[in-house]
């Protein structure tokens, strides 16, 4: 594996030094902007930054002593010089692309510096799969941070993965050179109840100096809430309301505000600073999922500042949320997160900062990015057959794998359904009174099928229940095999020979996402690397994502990006109900609940 690395300071700090002090020339000169200065939270005209390295060696107002005959100058012409946006928490695989092409698709949008934790490939793949994400990552242009995976089962005893995390694998990965951290910490309740292979995965973590990732998805802020910060992670995401970001900070954890693909958690915690005054420093912008559509169409991290900005942050704040904040938390602030000597020159022109138009960027010093066009090469990992085919159901599913069974005599069953929430992770534990056919329960109305298949073993099983809010009409089954986070496969649908036709034509693919509606295939994604991911560009993924969630609408559902709701229908560390290959788990008490409820 070859790393794409920048020089380290101590390795170009001569030279960094000579070329301040005008004793030796910079390889590259931005001239005449605007600095915007994140350290002091001032915009400062008139100023020139010299590159050696790979690093920024001055910030001055006029660096004409540091151009010599082989020096490139880029003119900025009175723009705005920022730092290269940083991503504190996020999934690349969420974006259905390898981190090759996930880095190609955000390098035009700013982002120069991402904090990925890969446990999607873990719960498919185990430690392997961290290895070949934690290697194809330091391959890249820009700086790509690997927080270990803590949680492989999320929540032990209530959903079986392919591959177990252990802390004998945190111990290991804390080695390797491209790892930053620990991954979210979701097993919550294990924290809180001091788990000894949780805070095994913890104490390797700090041993090693580096930071623990948090995710408390709960709204009860009493004494649980208090034993998880105790437990040492660092920051949290999960946040929904200002009560949850207030509170986070006040116990010394930054509170990381998410804008993805379909979590909207900005507006409703950043009050707490535009209203409430409390100190930006520790809170920090993130976009946690974002899928291939929202990184080709509408942007990444600058989108998340911008929209930050609409709900009233001043711009200068909403930029430190999404730069020296990050490196600060992480560690890095002598790195990167600021136009400042000595950190990587990963800078971005753009002529205004509320709408944040990204007009050139530059990583390490050199230029990756004019105008939303990528200027460099993003290499890509040979991922091996092991990492392929990774689909195995035991047997052709028919319809008869998705009936569900009514009690003897019934003519209505009374189900425990799980809800959708709208631009939310979280889900509501509903119930609803279904009619009974021939002795099996069926979907009615806003209610229709969800199945849980297991693809990681080939048992052949297949947990099946109810699911509200996604407005399906029709004959039609949806089938993914990004199922959140243990990855089986999550099938939903009206029909119950659609969702057969569904899940056989991912085993066929080897994974991915397909739409059918009376007996066709409406849209397909191939996701063949640990069904998750496409090594395809990202525009061509991105395409067939938007036809997929074309075909969802014209299924007849309306939410916002729908997808990421489907797929985090088997996510059982965040409320209120959720499925998986053991049943239907009721997250607020962290326990498998019968679908059915008794007959009275």
């Amino acid at each position: 594996m070859e790393q794409n690395t920048v020089k380290t300071w101590a390795e170009c700090a001569p030279r960094l030094i000579a070329v301040a002090a005008g004793r030796a020339p910079a390889d590259l000169v931005i001239r005449k902007g605007q600095w915007v200065n994140v350290h002091s939270r001032e915009v400062l005209p008139d100023h020139d930054i010299a590159i050696a390295e790979g690093r920024i060696a001055c910030v001055v107002p006029d660096a004409g002593y540091c151009i010599g005959p082989q020096t490139q100058v880029v003119e900025a012409n009175g723009r705005y010089m920022i730092p290269g946006l940083c991503d504190a928490h996020m999934h690349i695989e969420s974006g259905m692309l390898t981190p090759a092409e996930f880095a190609r698709a955000i390098i035009p949008h700013g982002t120069t510096s991402i904090f990925t934790d890969p446990h999607e490939i873990a719960n498919v793949l185990g430690l392997d799969g961290v290895r070949y994400m934690h290697d194809e990552a330091l391959m890249q242009p820009i700086n790509v941070f690997t927080q270990m995976p803590s949680c492989a089962p999320s929540a032990p005893g209530l959903e079986t993965t392919g591959h177990e995390i252990s802390p004998e694998d945190v111990a290991e990965a804390m080695t390797w050179p491209g790892i930053i951290g620990l991954g979210e910490m979701m097993n919550f309740p294990g924290v809180a109840a001091a788990d000894p292979k949780m805070l095994a995965e913890i104490a390797a973590t700090q041993a090693a100096g580096k930071t623990v990732g948090g995710h408390y998805a709960s709204p009860d802020l009493g004494p649980d809430f208090a034993a998880y910060v105790a437990g040492g992670p660092a920051d949290d995401h999960e946040g929904t309301c200002e009560a949850d970001a207030i509170a986070r900070v006040r116990q010394g954890m930054r509170s990381m505000m998410r804008l993805g693909s379909a979590w909207y958690d900005v507006e409703s915690q950043i009050t707490a600073v535009t209203e409430k005054g409390l100190d930006p420093r520790n809170f920090i912008l993130c976009t946690d999922d974002s899928h291939s559509g929202t990184l080709v169409h509408d942007g990444h991290m600058n989108r998340v500042v911008r929209h930050a900005i609409s709900c009233g942050c001043d711009p200068l704040v909403a930029l430190q949320m999404a730069t020296i904040n990050t490196a600060t938390h992480f560690g890095l602030e002598r790195e990167l997160g600021s136009l400042t000597p000595g950190r990587r020159a990963d800078v971005i022109l753009t002529s205004d900062l509320e709408s944040l138009p990204v007009e050139q960027v530059f990583a390490r010093g050199r230029p990756v990015a004019e105008n939303g066009e990528c200027l460099v090469d993003c290499p890509h990992f040979d991922w091996p057959d092991s990492a392929r085919g990774t689909v195995h159901l035991g047997h052709e599913l028919s319809a008869t794998d998705f009936e569900i069974a009514a009690p003897e005599g019934a003519n209505t069953a009374r189900a425990n359904v799980i809800g959708v929430i709208e631009n939310q992770a979280p889900t509501k534990a509903l119930q609803a009174d279904l009619p009974v056919r021939e002795g099996l329960v069926e979907g009615t109305g806003e209610v229709c099928q969800i199945a849980l298949v297991e693809r990681h073993r080939g048992t052949g099983g297949a947990v099946n229940g109810f699911v509200s809010g996604f407005g399906y009409t029709g004959e039609m089954a949806m089938a993914s095999t990004v199922a959140h986070d243990s990855h089986h496969m999550i099938v939903v649908g009206t029909d119950r020979a659609q969702m057969a036709l569904a899940a056989n034509r991912l085993a066929e693919v080897g994974g991915g996402v397909t739409v059918f509606r009376d007996g066709a295939e409406l849209a397909l994604v191939e996701l063949p690397i640990a069904g998750l991911m496409s090594d395809a560009p990202a525009h061509e993924v991105a395409e067939k994502a938007g036809r997929m969630m074309q075909a969802m609408r014209d299924c007849g559902c309306t939410l916002n990006n729908a997808y990421m709701q489907h797929s985090l229908l088997a996510l059982v560390v965040i409320p209120e109900l959720r499925i998986s290959d053991l049943g239907l788990v009721d997250v607020r008490k962290f326990e498998k609940i019968d679908l059915l409820e008794p007959q009275s």
